[in-house]
């Protein structure tokens, strides 16, 4: 989907063990209704998620260009986080998972974008 063997799904679709890879949460707040076990998350990097401020705020109707501008100078700060994301990606598939119904227009696919940079 974008970058390098890095791919968008939604954390409530099922695994593709076979496309998959690592399977990475991207959101701050566990999905709800969700189990672990359903959910079969290898990691869970919160650093990555958009700050509660800024969802708070995107949602509260901010724009989305707004968003991607803040969001990206948090990702400015994560750099040890998205390094070893990156790494992950250059060494296998790697998944992002997003509870948002659209993952392609979500913060995911800001993430993507600069794992593929």
């Amino acid at each position: 989907m974008s970058g390098r063997g890095v791919r968008l799904r939604r954390v409530y679709d099922p695994p593709d063990p076979g496309a998959d890879g690592v399977r990475v949460l991207v959101d701050r707040l566990w999905p709800r209704g969700l189990s672990k076990e359903a959910a079969a998350v290898d990691q869970w990097p919160k650093a990555l998620a958009p700050s509660t401020e800024l969802r708070k705020w995107f949602h509260g109707g901010g724009s989305a260009e707004e968003f991607r501008r803040r969001y990206e100078a948090e990702l400015a700060g994560a750099g040890a986080e998205l390094d070893r994301l990156r790494d992950l990606a250059a060494s296998g598939p790697l998944t992002l998972l997003t509870a948002v119904r659209d993952p392609a227009s979500s913060h995911a696919a800001i993430l993507a974008e600069h794992l593929a940079e």
